[in-house]
């Protein structure tokens, strides 16, 4: 069984090798690569996915499968190589229900989608991408037909990203989450607004990024395992466990666009970089989930980054880097302004509490769109129909509107986005479990010391990997499931303060 359990790792590290090399070709077309060079990337990106599918559908890993499973159930299922076995199964039987043509033609098309986006989005101009979209639409499909007997359309899209969950569980838990955050929204509309235009100066972009990095340091995101590079739409990608990089954008007149990126992009990294170092290149060595690695990146941006210990010692050192843009600036006026709520636009921009309205209608978007009840060419105006309803309010153009976010032109359309949303319901609960075990976590934030929160993180989160599903996580941490209540206890205790609710 030894000798079967290292030919399996050896196949899988192929596998696994072979899918970072595509993040690596990833990774460069979203920061250096010319634009000259994107038919050539799509070319390759396909070509070494669909060499990365036939090495995992080999039947040989099938028939180890096979031999190790009973093995592997004779031990304990905390144990690594149990774990192995089980997260191998996982993965393995996913990849052998789906063609390797259809692989390749689904990171082919992305490669071009992506490249036509970068373009498409600045120039407002959606019917360049609506035949890319289209076909996106068409291959969602297609990839979703080849697990049949789902109860809707989207169901295996979703468990790609969140394994064990289907729409329905995603519709409840957001009707549940909907009605607590819209009458928080409208308690809230009803104050007096905060002034937040401390946030929309000139801010020099080279010093905003410097200051972001001064800060993740103290985080803990790891500056010999990784870097920082700016692109079109901020995002964390890992070649190994030695090597995960962050990038972001940076807004040369609004403070908040780049720091907050930056934040978000470091909780997502350290999670990667916390995953013990015996899973490099195997199944277990990456984030369980959409929405475990979420809960980390909304976590180290919000719950920590827009709290009032973590300016109290920051803003010094922000008016160091910004004197005569924050010199006047007192703590209670800054922590105001970075979490001023408002009807936004941006999904990326958007406060903590209306933050999942831009989820939500997103997410029902993705529904209507694989069940056929709505058109892409319809998806412009659906799209503002639905931001005026939830938030009333509308984008003059599509730039801000379907084309901002880019998901749906770099990935499948269904599954990309509940991650989010369940990633802030997570993040309240493990932060609150954080505290029950070390109540001076706030005041070591005061003090812009994270040691004791990261190494909660890493002990109870990221050293696992991929070995325990994301319900096993939760039961885990919290001893039951999921529950909506400690992220809305953290909403409405802070936003009560901050508004005089």
């Amino acid at each position: 069984m030894e000798k079967k359990l290292a030919q399996l790792k050896e196949k899988m590290r192929v596998v696994e090798d072979l899918e970072l090399i595509n993040e690596l070709l990833n990774w460069d077309q979203s920061t250096y690569m010319p634009p000259g060079g994107a038919p050539a990337r799509g070319r390759q990106s396909a070509l070494i996915a669909e060499i990365r599918q036939e090495k995992i559908i080999d039947p040989e890993i099938g028939r180890l499968l096979d031999h190790l499973e009973p093995w592997a159930e004779t031990l304990s299922y905390d144990s690594d190589d149990a774990s192995f076995v089980r997260a191998t199964r996982r993965v393995y039987d996913v990849a052998v229900k789906i063609p390797t043509a259809l692989i390749g033609e689904l990171y082919g098309h992305f490669a071009e989608s992506y490249q036509k986006w970068t373009v498409a989005r600045p120039n407002n101009d959606f019917k360049t991408m609506q035949p890319y979209l289209e076909k996106t639409l068409d291959l969602s499909r297609k990839l979703a037909d080849c697990f049949p007997g789902y109860e809707h359309i989207a169901d295996p899209l979703i468990d790609f990203q969140d394994y064990g969950m289907k729409a329905s569980d995603i519709k409840a838990i957001f009707a549940q989450l909907r009605a607590e955050l819209v009458p928080l929204v409208e308690a809230i509309m009803d104050k007096e607004p905060v002034d937040n235009s401390v946030l929309f100066q000139e801010f020099p972009v080279d010093k905003q990024a410097a200051l972001g990095v001064e800060i993740i340091k103290d985080f803990g995101y790891d500056f010999e395992r990784g870097r920082q590079d700016t692109t079109h739409h901020p995002f964390m990608t890992k070649f190994s466990l030695g090597d995960v990089r962050i990038t972001s954008r940076f807004n040369p007149n609004d403070l908040g666009d780049g720091l907050f990126s930056t934040l978000h992009e470091s909780g997502h990294a350290m999670y990667e970089l916390g995953i013990d170092p015996k899973f490099e290149a195997s199944p277990l060595g990456v984030g369980v989930s959409a929405g475990v690695h979420e809960s980390q990146s909304r976590l180290w941006e919000n719950i920590v980054g827009r709290s009032k210990p973590f300016w109290s010692h920051y803003l010094p050192l922000a008016k160091k880097y910004f004197p005569d843009q924050l010199g006047s600036i007192s703590v209670d006026e800054i922590y105001k302004a970075v979490n001023k709520v408002s009807r936004s636009l941006i999904r990326t921009d958007a406060d903590e509490v209306t933050y999942n309205l831009h989820v939500m209608l997103r997410f029902d978007l993705e529904l209507a769109l694989l069940e056929g009840s709505l058109e892409i060419r319809d998806l412009p105006e659906a799209w503002h129909e639905r931001y005026q309803q939830d938030l009333g309010i509308r984008a003059p153009d599509d730039k801000d509107g379907v084309l901002q976010d880019v998901h749906w032109y770099a990935d499948v359309i269904g599954g990309v986005f509940q991650g989010y949303t369940l990633g802030n319901i997570m993040g309240g609960l493990f932060y609150k479990h954080a505290l029950q075990a070390h109540p001076e976590i706030p005041d070591e934030v005061g003090m812009g010391q994270f040691d004791t929160l990261h190494n909660w993180m890493k002990q109870n989160i990221y050293q696992h990997g991929y070995k325990f599903t994301a319900s096993e996580l939760i039961e885990r941490v919290s001893g039951g499931p999921l529950t909506i209540d400690p992220y809305m206890e953290y909403l409405r205790t802070k936003y009560s303060e901050i508004y005089g609710l």
